[in-house]
């Protein structure tokens, strides 16, 4: 049966721009070779649900209309993509703001909130581009269908994965309401912190679940009490 909007599906896919460059892929291999493997990230293919956003835009619409086991390619434009390039977000800023007073073309940096790229140092001036590296390009996705996720709770664990890098969190699913035990080290990861309003929302309304609870786990192992013994004088003392 075709892919519907709302589905859940398990995908690979690799990214590219300026013909071969690649800046996104699934393959943890491919990634090494092309220097963008980062240790935190989890590989094997992404679980997305077809239309809520998971990717970009003309990447997600693709994949409504296709069959599991599809296998292609599929051009993305800017407005479908990273968008157009703003001039209004290249700025010229001064290079005390820098730390050690130093920058140089092709330095990713973070100011005032924002991230952007050098581009040029002139002097004590900085130009610095707070677009998207890929805004206004062209992207080409190499893309497979592999699994349209019919189980409830290996629908719960995919999303969860998407969101956490943690590829098998414990969930239990009883009466229409999901039970998820959140692991101590989630509870300082900030990307999790500022999405697990949207995951309980986003399993409530594609999967039919009446209500999502988070279970966090502290295994802190407590000291054993203390018994104090009374000395000899003590007892001699309380007698008296």
């Amino acid at each position: 049966m075709a892919i519907e909007k709302g589905d859940i599906i398990k995908v690979s896919y690799t990214g590219k721009f300026g013909g071969d460059q690649i800046f996104d892929t699934t393959d943890e291999e491919l990634a090494k070779t092309n220097e963008i493997y980062n240790p935190r990230g989890m590989y094997g293919g992404d679980v997305v649900i077809v239309g809520a956003g998971h990717t970009i835009a003309g990447l997600d619409e693709d994949f409504a209309g296709k069959e599991v086991g599809y296998s292609g390619t599929v051009i993305v434009t800017p407005e479908k993509g990273f968008g157009d390039h703003d001039p209004k977000l290249v700025e010229n800023i001064s290079l005390t703001k820098f730390k050690d007073h130093k920058a140089y073309p092709g330095m990713n940096v973070e100011l005032d909130n924002k991230r952007g790229t050098v581009v040029k140092v002139i002097g004590r001036r900085v130009r610095v581009d707070f677009n998207h590296p890929l805004a206004g390009k062209d992207i080409n996705y190499e893309y497979s269908i592999d699994e349209k996720i019919e189980e409830p709770i290996e629908k719960v664990k995919g999303l969860l994965a998407l969101y956490t890098g943690v590829p098998d969190l414990e969930v239990a699913i009883e009466d229409n309401k999901v039970s998820i035990d959140v692991p101590a080290m989630l509870s300082f990861n900030q990307r999790w912190l500022m999405a697990k309003g949207r995951v309980a929302s986003e399993l409530i309304e594609h999967l039919g679940l009446e209500k999502v609870s988070y279970v966090e786990s502290y295994p802190v192992q407590m000291p054993e009490p203390v018994v104090e013994t009374a000395t000899e004088e003590e007892v001699t003392e309380s007698e008296e």
